[in-house]
């Protein structure tokens, strides 16, 4: 038998509410800013990770077709990383499913990666513990090390490779927060994250976002260990727009936003004038998270699937860790 080894993994995706946006090293992914996040349950990418001597060159099966081209050579790069950690050898297949579009604002890199570094490290008793894993899928996808603690995570910045870690700062089940996402488009967006990362200096406005960046984290993390949504509201939106006006003014300049986009969020902030625990965040895309209590979810989904130009709504409630399904 040719196969060494093979596992399957499952990671959810995330949606930060502090962002991540430029590197100090665009090669490790060391971050600018520390970044704070929520799993997203129910929404996740499924990899299966298959080690075989008689495989030629790696091969890729992404959403049931044979995948060629940059998502390839970003998987390959990785299985490289992998294979130098584990001391392996051998070729992948790799088979990787998502339940939810994938590039348009949803994370999908972020599980994607950190669903194939817990499957392609799980097929080995490597001794790597959850913090390393967690610097192992930064270098796939820089979210991808938010993916794999539990519920609410942190990702230090840090300035090398081992300290730029994530970790859980609270478990799935410690805040009833959902995520009601306004699908705009379900389109893969033109330009990825990666080549936004590196454009990202080129605003004049990143020094500034940057500038109170850990005073915003601060002020979320303690919002979520108080589950107070009054206190997180305000600072996710306002780190969010900072985020999208720094992409707009970057050279080239990038706009995800879409005339629904701007739509949903400013219904988003009339709602909560109302008294609607619902606030808005949105990554590099135009849908929009609409982040809110439990007990609103109904009101705010409502709400949402009535405005003109939403074409699907999704909710997820907070997930938990990336996990091995089989060996």
């Amino acid at each position: 038998m040719s196969i060494l080894t093979q596992a399957k993994a499952r990671a959810s995706s995330n949606i930060a509410f502090i962002k991540y946006w430029g590197n100090q090293d665009d090669g490790l992914r060391i971050p600018v800013n520390s970044s704070v996040s929520m799993n997203l349950d129910g929404l996740f990418t499924e990899t299966t990770v298959v080690w075989d001597e008689a495989l030629s060159a790696d091969r890729l099966i992404l959403n049931g077709q044979e995948a060629q081209g940059g998502a390839y050579q970003r998987v390959v790069q990785h299985l490289d990383v992998l294979r130098q950690r584990l001391g392996l050898q051998a070729h992948a297949q790799v088979t990787s499913a998502n339940n939810f579009p994938m590039g348009a604002g949803i994370a999908s890199s972020a599980s994607s990666f950190a669903a194939l570094t817990v499957a392609g490290v799980g097929t080995v008793d490597a001794g790597v513990d959850e913090k390393e894993l967690t610097t192992l899928a930064r270098l796939g996808s820089g979210s991808a090390s938010r993916s794999v603690p539990d519920g609410f995570v942190v990702w230090h910045k840090g300035n090398h490779h081992a300290n730029s870690y994530a970790e859980s700062i609270a478990p799935a089940e410690h805040w009833n927060l959902v995520d009601v996402i306004a699908v705009i488009s379900d389109t893969h967006k033109a330009v990825g994250s990666t080549r936004g990362h590196a454009t990202a200096q080129t605003s004049d406005l990143q020094n500034g976002r940057l500038t109170h960046v850990e005073e915003r984290l601060a002020i979320v993390t303690d919002a979520i260990l108080k589950r107070d949504f009054a206190q997180l509201a305000p600072v996710v939106e306002h780190d969010s727009n900072l985020m999208h006006a720094v992409m707009m003014t970057s050279n080239p300049p990038l706009f995800y936003w879409m005339p629904s986009s701007l739509i949903v969020m400013d219904a988003v902030r009339q709602w909560r004038a109302e008294g609607l625990d619902v606030c808005y965040t949105l990554d590099a895309g135009p849908n929009v998270h609409c982040i809110c209590t439990a007990a609103d979810a109904p009101e705010v989904t409502r709400r949402v699937q009535a405005i003109a130009g939403v074409i699907e709504v999704l909710q997820a409630g907070v997930g938990g860790r990336a996990s091995l399904l089989s060996q």
